[in-house]
């Protein structure tokens, strides 16, 4: 574990008087979260396989995937 942010994150931008940040600028390394075995293509695909555009009543043509 590493010492919480005391403020919003907002694009990595550090500020004065946050022990986290203070650790960063000290070098401490940035958090990653363990992506092993993750494969954000297979979880699209899931998504998409599972979509239903009669339940979710879409039109002639189906924009539930147009981010």
């Amino acid at each position: 574990m590493t010492t919480k942010h005391n403020h919003p994150m907002i694009f990595g931008r550090r500020e004065a008087g946050c022990p986290r940040c203070e650790e960063m600028n000290k070098g401490a390394p940035a958090v990653r979260w363990n992506m092993k075995g993750y494969n954000p293509r297979e979880d699209i695909m899931a998504q998409i396989r599972a979509h239903n555009c009669v339940a979710a009543k879409c039109g002639p043509v189906c924009t539930a995937f147009d981010w």
